[in-house]
Parts: C-alpha cells; structure tokens; sequence
C-alpha cells in the first residue's frame, strides 16, 4: 500500500497527521511495518562491529521507531477519541502483538549488552546531564522489563505481557459497551424535573442522536457519582440513574479484574518484587510502598470525619422530605440543596456565566497569555479526525510558532468517558519534531442552535486537561523519552492540577464568567459566594476519591499467588479494611469500570492524584507569595518544570521552582483536613 498516509512523515504544519486522508484501512499495513522496521534498526544496533557508543546505541534506539510512533499515536488517540467496531476488533488484535514487540526489544540480549556496558562506564563517558539521564533511564527500563532475567523466567515474562495486553483491551472495551448500554432512558421530561432547560433538551437530542426519539437519554460518565444526580427532584430517577453507573460491567469485568491483578503480581514477582504496587512505586517519586501508605492513612480519619458531618447536616434536609435515610443517590441532590441554603449559591444559576466558546477564549486562552505570553489561532484550513476536533495554532509572546493544540470537547457515543490529553506529535530536537497535543472531553452537545453551557465542574476540568496540554506544548527536550507528560505518573497530575488556580484567578474569572445572552459579568456577591462555598463536600470529595485510590492499591498489593473468588466481595473487604466502607459514598470508580487502573497506565497509581495535589496547592501558594509579576512567576514556572519534561528528576524541578522541598499543610488546608 504505497500511498498509506503513515509511511512518510506528514507534510502539514508541524506535521499535524493528514487526518482527511487516514483510513482505518491503513492502520494495520502501518503498524506491521512499523514493528518491522524498527526491529530491523534493533538488528542494525546489535550488529555493528564497532564497540557500543552513546550516539551508536543510546541515540540510535531514541531514533528507531519513527513510523510506528506515528501510527500508534494517531490510533491510540482514535480509539479513545472517535472508536469503531473495526478499530476495537484491530486493538483487541494489535496489543499482544505490541507487547511482544516491546519484549523483542527489551528482551534482547544483545541490545541490554551494549546498554549495560555503557551504563557501567558511563562516568567516563563525558556525557551532559540530559544525556546521562537518557542512558540511566534506559538501563532502567531494561532492567524492569526484565533484561536480566533467565531465558525460562523471560518467557514467562513474554506470555504474562501478552495476556495482560489482552486482558486489558477486553477491560476498556466491555467499559465502553455497558457505559452506551446502561444509558438511562427516559420517557417524559417530568421526569428530568430539576435540570435547567438547556439540559433537558441536550438529553432529548441525545435521545434523538441515539436512536430513541422522543426520548429523553442521560449518558454515563465514566465515574460513579453522575452529575445530574444533584439536580434530579424525582428520587427514583435518581436511584435508577446511580443503580446504572455502580452496575457497569460487574460479568464482564469482574473476573478480568481478578485475573489481571494475578498477572501482574506474578510478573512483580518475576522480577524481584513482593507486589505489582511495589514494582511500580519504585519508579515513582514516592519511591516506596511505606511512603503511599503513610500518606493515604493520614487522609483517610480527618477525611470520614469530614463526610460524617456532612452526613448529618444532609440527612436533616433529607428528612424535611420525608426521606428516612440518606442513600448514595441522594447525597448530591440534598448537598446542592443545603448549599444553596447555606451559601445561596445554586449550580443552575451559575451555568449561564459559563458558555463554552467564552471560558475556553476569554478563560483558559487567556490565562495561558497571562501567564505564558501564548495566542491561540484556530486553523479552520486544518483538518482533525473527527468534525468536532478543532484545530488551534499556538503562538510565543515573540510570534513564533510554539505548536498546534486540537480542542475536542463534546460527548458522543464513540468517545470514551471523562477527560484527557492525547500527544499526536511529541516534541524532540533530536527528531526536530514540535508538539501537537489533543484535549478530549465529554460535554454533552446541545440541541441545535442551543449555547454549551458548561456546569463549574465542567469549566474546572477544561482548565485541568488544558494543564496537560502546555505540559506538553512546553515540552523543550533533546530525547524523544523525555517528551512533554514522559514523566513519573505520580507527578504528571501535578501541572494540570497547578492549571486548575486560573479559574478563580480574579483578574481570569472576571473575563470570562459572563453571561451568554447579555454580556453582563458574573455578579460580585455569587462571586464572594463561590469563595465562601469552596471548600463545601470536601469531605465526600475527598472519602470518594481515596476510596478509589486505597481500592487500586489494594489490588495492587496483592502477593503473587493469592487468590481471589469474587471482584465485589474483594473490593467490599478492601474498603471496609481501609476504613472507607461508607454506604453512602461509592468510591469515584468500583472495579468493574475502573478503567484508569485496569486498562490504563495508573495500575497502583491512582494515588498519583492526591499526591500530585500535595505539590500543586504547594505551588499555588508560591505563585501568591513569591512578589513576583503572573508573567514572571509564569516564565519560571516553564522554565524550571513544564518544559523539562523527563530530562531531570521530577522533585528537582520542583525544588528549582518553588526552592525548598513541598509541604503537605497547603493541600490538608485546601481539603478541610488540617
């Protein structure tokens, strides 16, 4: 197939993929060449003649490759973003293959030769910092996938890797299949009574768009507790719509669940390790398996004490309805009531302030100028991968050319739940690539000629996804490994999260938050109330997030060996063991669709979020405190973190920027906990 798209690099700006021309078609051709390909530049590597060199070994692996990190990125970021039964039954057959392509490389033993003599010399070598931090990752990436294993154990490895490759696909799309199955269907729009009318009639155009006309369809989201959840009055729609989300994929998934925590506690063990949660900390920035611990259980008392009370101040409105004891479905709806009591603040009235077009232009854009000197310039003449998927030009201060960033922000029925950044170019001098990173979220789209009026958690993720995206548009590195988010999963959280402060940033809100008919700026006093109600649910918040990080640990820390019956019963005890068994708040996901840890890169990493949060509220307190101008704490900030990508320790470029090593007390303040 001489005319595949993948085969040459693309012509377009910063070679932005030529999406009009990609067909599913040649994904398949792509990735067998490419997997060809960059073994036959493996075979090149390991037979020259000439004694292993830094630039003969190190930097040729960093430059084999190219054509299947083109294809793998666009498909990765297709089966995520815009899936098909074709693309889905081509990834259920592709990843055990890609696993045991990663293993041919890694496995090799004549490759982790040439890699282990350089890195036994490597203070002779005279080679600079980034330099020496690729060889020193290399070796140990090598050495984690089991180079120094025998041949019987590395065959084991290689099954274990296929198996879990499979295990996982199967896990992400049997997700996907009963989050659209599970939908709920309603009939009439009493039924919807609560929600404002714009999303009353995004839920009959989704029922239209799905097939049930004059219906009315509430999508899942991909976490538990579902946002409608805190505006439906009819409480049984409420039950039905929770009893949805909680019950996804529990035949499915349940027994893959077991199955791939055996797999990779087997593997752990394989490798020297007495748990796949210890595998993967040791390359983390926690470091170790007592740190995680010690710092969840600190949470968890302060955080249930939190939600106790909060149970009570609930349970008091409940009861004024006649409702005897507060369920899981209620929680929401009863919060939103007694803060509007409390706070006068109610969510609907909020939503008008916040059209999508504004708070992303006036909002996240111009915090970016702000803070960074960036400009956005949407390029219509450039083609995404889906009609949705926009296409934006970014600009330095100086007018040149920074990379392209694609806003993909509307829900749809081939599109994965929550949210997300996807790199479709990464960033490398060595290759001369400049970024071109993706945001997806999952708005749900409104009827035709209706504003997106986003809810306050909406507009707070768009800043969060936008965070991974100038993490990756700052990118400024030598190695392609070291590109952009390229760094410890307990620590890509943190940029996203520091992103998050702009908007409430008076000067950012003020912007913004206007009205979509009227132009007339949030009101001061909702403002002030927003403040005063900041820190309302941080206890439920709080209980439901570590109930599923503490979840994720628990599977994770299972020895090799032990056996599991059942997925529920286990998650039950797990809970109920870390003192987070609350009836009323399920964890933020349950095993079954608990795709981030499962089918994911965050297995024994969910706890990445909290931890990340101990850095990102420590960091907003600096950019308040430091003296210095928004632009030039911003400029320090890209200097000494969001452009080093994985070119330096992590925490060394926290401590560059804030200059001292971070504190947990800003973030147990954020979250009510001190």
């Amino acid at each position: 197939m001489s005319d595949n798209p993948f085969f040459a690099p693309s012509t377009l700006v910063h070679e932005l993929p030529p999406f009009a021309e990609i067909r599913e078609e040649h994904y398949l051709p792509a990735f067998e060449r490419g997997m060809a390909d960059q073994l036959a530049e493996i075979a090149a590597i390991t037979a020259d003649p000439q004694a292993p060199t830094f630039d003969n070994t190190v930097v040729a692996l960093e430059r084999s490759g190219a054509l299947l990190r083109r294809v793998q990125l666009v498909f990765d970021n297709q089966n995520s973003s815009d899936t098909t039964p074709a693309v889905q039954e081509l990834d259920a057959e592709l990843s055990p293959r890609l696993a045991a392509h990663a293993d041919a490389i890694h496995l090799d033993p004549e490759l982790y030769a040439r890699v282990r003599a350089l890195y036994e010399a490597r203070d002779s070598l005279g080679l600079d910092a980034q330099a020496l931090r690729l060889l020193e990752r290399y070796h140990t990436r090598f050495v984690r996938a089991g180079a120094r294993l025998s041949a019987a154990d590395q065959q084991r490895l290689r099954e274990i890797n296929a198996q879990l490759a499979s295990d996982a696909t199967a896990f992400r799309q049997n997700v996907l299949a009963d989050t659209r199955a599970r939908a709920l269907v309603l009939d009439s729009p009493e039924e919807l009574d609560g929600l404002s009318p714009d999303a009353i009639a995004a839920a009959a155009e989704n029922g239209r768009v799905l097939g049930h006309d004059d219906k009315y369809v509430l999508s899942l989201k991909n976490f538990s507790n579902q946002s409608q959840l805190a505006q439906l009055t009819d409480r049984a729609v409420r039950a039905r719509l929770l009893e949805a989300s909680l019950g996804r994929a529990v035949a499915t998934n349940g027994p893959l669940a077991i199955r791939l925590a055996a797999l990779r506690a087997e593997r752990a063990a394989l490798l020297g390790y007495p748990s796949h949660a210890a595998y993967v900390v040791a390359d983390e920035t926690a470091g170790s398996v007592e740190a995680v611990s010690a710092m969840l259980a600190r949470l968890v008392p302060a955080a249930v004490e939190n939600a106790g009370r909060e149970a009570a101040e609930l349970a008091e409105a409940a009861a004024a309805d006649g409702v005897g004891e507060l369920a899981a479905h209620d929680w929401a709806y009863y919060s939103e009531r007694v803060r509007q009591a409390s706070y006068d603040l109610d969510a609907s009235v909020l939503r008008p302030y916040f059209e999508l077009e504004r708070v992303l232009h006036d909002g996240v854009f111009f915090a970016a100028g702000l803070a960074y000197g960036l400009t956005f310039t949407e390029r219509p003449d450039l083609t995404g991968y889906h009609p949705d998927a926009r296409v934006f030009e970014v600009f330095e201060a100086d007018g040149s050319s920074l990379g392209l960033f694609l806003g993909d922000f509307h829900a749809r029925d081939s599109k994965g739940g929550g949210a997300w950044m996807n790199e479709l170019v990464q960033q490398s001098e060595l290759l001369g690539k400049r970024p071109v990173v993706v945001n997806n979220l999952n708005i749900a789209s409104p009827a035709p000629g209706e504003p997106v009026l986003l809810t306050w958690d909406e507009v707070r993720t768009l800043f969060h996804e936008f965070g991974h995206a100038l993490h990756g548009l700052f990118s400024d590195v030598r190695y392609p490994l070291f590109s952009g988010t390229e760094v410890p999963r307990d620590f890509v959280e943190f940029p996203s999260q520091v992103n998050e402060m702009w908007m409430v940033r008076p000067e950012v809100l003020a912007n913004y938050a206007k009205h979509h008919l009227t132009g007339e700026p949030l009101p001061a006093e909702l403002v002030a109330r927003m403040g005063a109600a900041e820190n309302f649910g941080q206890g439920f918040r709080t209980v439901e997030y570590l109930a599923a990080a503490l979840l994720d640990w628990a599977w994770h820390s299972v020895p090799a060996g032990q056996e599991i019956a059942d997925a529920q019963e286990f998650e039950a005890a797990a809970l109920a063991e870390a003192g987070l068994a609350v009836p009323a708040i399920p964890p933020r996901y349950r095993t079954t669709y608990f795709s981030h840890i499962f089918s994911n890169d965050y297995s024994a990493g969910y706890y990445a979020y909290i931890w990340s949060e101990v850095l990102d509220a420590d960091t907003v307190e600096w950019f308040g405190s430091n003296g210095r101008t928004v632009r030039e704490s911003g400029e320090t900030f890209r200097a000494g973190l969001l452009s080093r990508g994985g070119s330096v320790d992590a925490l060394e470029c926290f401590r560059a920027v804030v200059g001292r090593d971070p504190e947990i007390e800003p973030l147990l303040a954020r979250r009510g906990l001190l």
